[in-house]
């Protein structure tokens, strides 16, 4: 290593991993209420270990869910099917402690500051159901990032610790390596020489797997059949290096393994660390949460400007007071339309890239 060269490193998990399950569990009650009831407010939290999950919050709607229902669909789906793994979705216990959203939080939200003071202006003709009309459920800071490093706009490490997850997850539901079990972590360290990604220095992963599968059996797969078909050989060389299931087996995983809760992948959910953090979580939120709204929101912006070439990298902060790189999934965060009309208005010519 050089003066000139820096190592960065990023992790992501699959959705098996107890955090993730977590995640998916709070976002599933969002989607059922705002699916009833488009006006819901929900807050809603989830932690589980051992046998048990328990979803609590505060939620304000006119829908109804059948919460135990609800969350062991998402068990089965995630991949907890079997009771050998110490954790199922038929035998899981499930407790709930919800309540609605305060009053205080509420009236704050209903009507934003501007509309509340008169100060709202006028070309915005607000409505009873107008958006502009609603407030910021919280003060905080947010953040959006941007830098030209993928066709996602999104920084190396990260992209490349997510496809290997991506692979590792379906390495396991499409059976091409049939001993995986649902849990797993992902982690790719990117050189870089005077601020550009030259070569991936280190590939880590951890895949639980079912009992009296060899070690070297599991490494070899990992590498052959995940790492590089998700990671481009262009990164790969002879020095890369390869961790698979460093402490040895991995056979105990998922909330049998590791106590798990929504909002502890705030960082594998936005840039990687490569960019700051406002510390907001998004799984279980609705949009008068600016934690995930805003983040999303800066998140367009920066994308849009580097799109646009009036940038290589930006980031952009959004304060108040009171998950991204997806080209799979239509997320109107991702969306380019605002780059062609940066671009004229820079007079700078937008990179297609």
């Amino acid at each position: 290593m050089t003066a000139d060269e820096v190592l960065f490193t990023s992790e992501s998990v699959t959705e098996g991993h107890p955090d993730k399950l977590c995640d998916q569990i709070s976002d599933a009650m969002l989607d059922e209420c705002i699916k009833q009831d488009p006006e819901s407010r929900v807050a809603c939290e989830t932690a589980t270990t051992t046998g048990t999950i328990i979803v609590c919050g505060e939620i304000t709607t006119k829908a109804w869910v059948d919460v135990p229902t609800m969350v062991r669909g998402v068990v089965k789906e995630v991949g907890y099917i079997d009771a050998e793994y110490g954790f199922d979705y038929q035998s899981c216990g499930i407790l709930t402690a919800i309540k609605e959203q305060s009053k205080e939080i509420a009236q704050g939200v209903d009507r934003s500051i501007e509309e509340r003071a008169g100060t709202l202006p006028s070309r915005l003709n607000p409505r009873p159901s107008d958006p502009h009309e609603l407030g910021a459920g919280d003060q905080g800071m947010m953040f959006g990032f941007a830098v030209r490093e993928t066709p996602e706009l999104m920084p190396l490490p990260i992209t490349l610790a997510h496809r290997v997850a991506r692979e590792l997850a379906e390495a396991r539901r499409r059976r091409s390596i049939p001993y995986l079990r649902p849990d797993g972590k992902t982690q790719v360290t990117v050189q870089y020489e005077r601020g550009v990604p030259k070569r991936v220095h280190t590939v880590v992963v951890a895949a639980q797997h079912d009992p009296d599968v060899s070690h070297s059996r599991i490494e070899a797969d990992i590498r052959d059949v995940v790492v590089k078909a998700a990671i481009p050989a262009q990164w790969l060389d002879a020095k890369t290096k390869y961790i698979v299931n460093g402490t040895g087996a991995f056979t105990i995983g998922g909330p049998m393994g590791d106590a798990g809760l929504t909002g502890r992948k705030i960082i594998v959910d936005t840039y990687g660390g490569y960019a700051r953090h406002g510390g907001g979580a998004f799984s279980g939120k609705d949009p008068t949460k600016v934690d995930r709204s805003a983040a999303y929101a800066a998140r367009y912006v920066a994308k849009n400007v580097v799109h646009a070439g009036l940038a290589d990298r930006f980031e952009v902060q959004i304060a108040y007071d009171g998950h991204f790189g997806r080209p799979d999934l239509d997320l109107p965060w991702e969306r380019l339309e605002l780059a062609p009309v940066l671009a004229r208005a820079a007079g700078a010519k937008a990179a297609l890239a």
